[in-house]
């Protein structure tokens, strides 16, 4: 694939891989494991699927008799053992469990439980990460950048949004904080998290769904600020002007990307 497509699978990759933090909770909590999201998460991954009794078991073999075993429920335990082992301890038929040895497995898994929950996640993320390459050429870059531009002129938002995403993750660009958050524009920034709940945002690229009008806010403003907040909302909504706009956006993210990032 080329350098564009792992990117855009790494971008999904880590949405998946939010919509499943969001849904783990604890037993009390009544949340759900989104496990949709999280089987196509695990289609991007190493391990393969296999169906054994009533468990959904996704599997990476390893290099002698055992394997990492992640189970598929609302613990998303990861198991170094056996297939056999993981039927005994989470699906066990009535027979198995009159065996005194095969109770204590039952009752006790420490011994072969690796993770469970976020750290199963994150475990299972950065694998699906890892089988990317995302090196890159100053021409990758140009062609993104391009792509982005084109579309602002063609008045395709899909396309602006695309490239800026794809732009954003590589300078490290976020969402912004709530505070910072205005209905139909999408924003990506730089944050910074201080003591004492302070978050400084920006520089922040800012694109209205409404006209389709795309802006740089070169600074860093505070979220205790309100003077500095009412003036991001103020150039987000084009009632203060900033010297970058339009295409020139892509550029100067093109610029900062080539000039902040290794290139291969």
């Amino acid at each position: 694939m080329s350098f564009k497509d792992n990117l855009l699978k790494k971008l999904r990759i880590n949405q998946l891989s939010r919509n499943v933090l969001a849904s783990i909770g604890s037993a009390e909590s009544g949340l759900k494991i989104d496990k949709d999201a999280m089987r196509s998460l695990l289609e991007m991954s190493p391990y393969q699927y296999q169906k054994e009794r009533d468990l959904d078991l996704y599997i990476q073999k390893g290099d002698g008799e055992l394997s990492r075993i992640l189970v598929l429920d609302n613990e998303l335990p990861i198991y170094e053992t056996t297939v056999e082992d993981v039927l005994i301890r989470k699906s066990p038929y009535t027979k198995e469990m009159l065996s005194i040895k095969n109770v204590i497995k039952i009752l006790k898994d420490s011994d072969v439980k690796r993770s469970r929950k976020e750290a199963s996640l994150e475990s299972v993320q950065k694998e699906c990460i890892d089988t990317l390459d995302l090196t890159y050429k100053a021409s990758d870059i140009e062609a993104i950048a391009k792509d982005g531009s084109d579309s602002l002129e063609n008045g395709y938002s899909d396309g602006v949004v695309e490239s800026l995403s794809l732009l954003a993750e590589l300078m490290d660009y976020r969402p912004p904080p709530k505070v910072f958050r205005i209905r139909h524009h999408e924003i990506f920034g730089a944050v910074t998290e201080r003591q004492g709940g302070e978050i400084l945002y920006g520089p922040a690229v800012i694109l209205s769904l409404m006209d389709n009008s795309l802006v740089m806010f070169e600074d860093t403003v505070s979220n205790l600020d309100k003077g500095q907040t009412t003036l991001f909302q103020k150039v987000a909504q084009g009632k203060e002007k900033t010297p970058i706009q339009g295409k020139e956006v892509f550029r100067f993210l093109k610029d900062a990307v080539l000039k902040n990032k290794p290139v291969s």
